[in-house]
């Protein structure tokens, strides 16, 4: 617990190492990630466009039912790249020069 507190003040990033174990990258924190984990999100999108424009042009079942098959490959990436285990630690957020209260308030 202590350890996760050390990595979240540090703004390191997490990711799966070659090894199979995870990797610690230091870096500024943030919505990052490792290059494969967009990649697989990137078709995902991709897949959902075809989709879309598929069911606004007829609609066209054949292109919809590809769209659709590029997602499930998203997906399968997804599992494959281990996206959920790209996890981004950061500190907490603090308000600087604020009384604390909201808008409202």
């Amino acid at each position: 617990m202590a350890e996760d507190a050390g990595q979240a003040s540090g703004g390191t990033h997490e990711g799966q190492g070659g090894d199979g174990g995870p990797a610690v990258h230091q870096g500024p924190g943030g919505h990052g990630g490792r290059a494969s984990s967009w990649l697989a999100v990137t078709v995902i999108l991709l897949g959902f466009t075809i989709a879309g424009v598929a069911l606004c042009l007829g609609p066209n079942w054949f292109v919809f039912w590809m769209g659709a098959a590029v997602c499930v490959m998203g997906g399968v990436l997804m599992l494959v790249f281990r996206v959920f285990q790209d996890i981004v630690l950061e500190a907490p957020r603090s308000m600087s020069g604020g009384t604390g209260r909201g808008v409202l308030d």
